[in-house]
């Protein structure tokens, strides 16, 4: 009697034969090569910056009509462009107490609205929605702050769930959509980023939402009791929601890498049809992940409206939601990675107005190299191949799934 294999069921992706690796910070050979690839990324998107800085000065530009005369003009104005931008940068972003205090309140958003993106990365969507949920999160969070009366504490706890919850149910509804009916994340949340702007502008229109005697399109200040209490020592200055965000990664990490649900989510995005035919329930996966993406997103908008104790108005959001893919992009979908990555963008942010005001270095400057780190990131080979790494393994870019999944 000849046995025969097991016939998949259709659809299903064949089994690997080796299990998947983990990075374990016990071995540096399943993190260095990771590490060498994404300093090597920083690296060469501060020497195209380099370029870019010193082809920006006027006076650079100038010594080029006399380059082949006296060049030695060239190269020192190059360098000393560079220098002072560079080093503006730096000290706008770490080099005072006050400096790193804007660092950490600045990147706390992006680090909560870039591990929602993570969570739904390791689940096998492309979360593009943050932007509308950490809109809807804001909204609820100061329509609780700025208009009920509660007691300090109780205050603050009601107008972060009302957040949270803002949040998670405006992330749910693409979830649900792509659990039931097969839609896709990508277009159903590009979709409800414009509803939630609409929103926003629809509320702030109105009175209930509305600045007192004030004619522009801005909400009141959430009140004191239900802002998070603030750290001050001297310069340093932040908010209890810095400490959060960093919470909410550890808080992530156990999900994902510890609970039995991690496992079943990331199991779903490494292969819902495998997932499927084991018995998860890859509907409940999806819409759960987008759930909890949502909340985190809710969590980034209490550090806005809670945190900073900014109005409610049309920029409010800012790029944090779109910033937030690059920060997860960056941090390899790894909650260690994203809010690494978030303290970085943080420090970037903070920093390019520093180098601005000092250097006079345009802050757009910032978004390049943003760009260009992420884009080197996501070509792990160009960078191994410019630098001559030879080292195998460290060049896992993020997979989210395509159409029809």
């Amino acid at each position: 009697m000849t046995l025969q294999a097991p016939v998949p069921p259709p659809g299903a992706e064949p089994e690997s034969g080796a299990p998947e690796a983990k990075a374990d910070l016990r071995d540096p050979a399943s993190w260095l090569p990771t590490v060498k690839v994404t300093a090597g990324a920083f690296l060469i998107a501060l020497v195209i910056g380099a370029f870019v800085i010193a082809f920006s000065d006027d006076g650079v530009i100038e010594s080029l009509r006399y380059f082949f005369t006296y060049p030695w003009d060239f190269f020192t104005r190059s360098a000393d462009a560079v220098w002072s931008s560079y080093s503006a940068l730096v000290k706008g972003a770490v080099g005072s107490s006050n400096a790193i205090a804007s660092t950490l309140n600045r990147s706390a958003p992006l680090i909560c609205a870039g591990l929602g993106v993570t969570l739904a990365f390791r689940a096998g969507l492309f979360n593009i929605g943050a932007q509308g949920q950490l809109i809807i999160g804001a909204l609820c969070a100061g329509y609780v702050g700025f208009t009920w009366n509660l007691p300090p504490f109780v205050h603050l706890i009601v107008a972060l769930i009302a957040g949270l919850v803002g949040g998670a149910v405006w992330g749910a509804i693409p979830g649900f959509l792509k659990a039931r009916t097969g839609a896709h994340e990508v277009i159903t949340t590009i979709m409800f980023n414009y509803l939630a702007a609409s929103v926003l502008l629809y509320a702030l229109s109105h009175d209930a939402f509305q600045r007192p005697g004030s004619d522009n399109a801005l909400s009141p200040r959430v009140d004191d009791s239900a802002a998070f209490p603030r750290l001050n020592i001297g310069g340093f200055d932040v908010h209890g929601g810095v400490l959060i965000a960093l919470l909410a990664g550890a808080a992530v990490w156990w999900l994902l890498e510890r609970s039995t649900w991690g496992f079943e989510l990331r199991a779903v995005g490494a292969n819902a049809h495998a997932s499927r035919t084991a018995g998860m329930s890859v509907a409940k996966v999806y819409t759960l992940a987008m759930l909890l993406a949502g909340m985190l997103a809710g969590l980034a908008a209490t550090m806005q409206v809670l945190g900073n104790q900014n109005s409610l108005s049309a920029t409010l959001p800012g790029s944090i939601g779109f910033d937030a893919i690059t920060v997860a992009l960056l941090g390899r979908a790894s909650p260690l990675g994203t809010v690494l990555a978030g303290l970085l963008f943080g420090a970037m942010s903070v920093g390019g107005v520093a180098m601005q005001a000092s250097a006079g270095t345009p802050k757009e400057l910032t978004d390049v190299l943003q760009a260009l780190i992420v884009l080197f990131v996501a070509a792990p080979a160009l960078v191994k191949g410019i630098l001559h790494i030879k080292e195998s393994g460290g060049g896992a870019t993020v997979m989210a799934k395509g159409w029809g999944s």
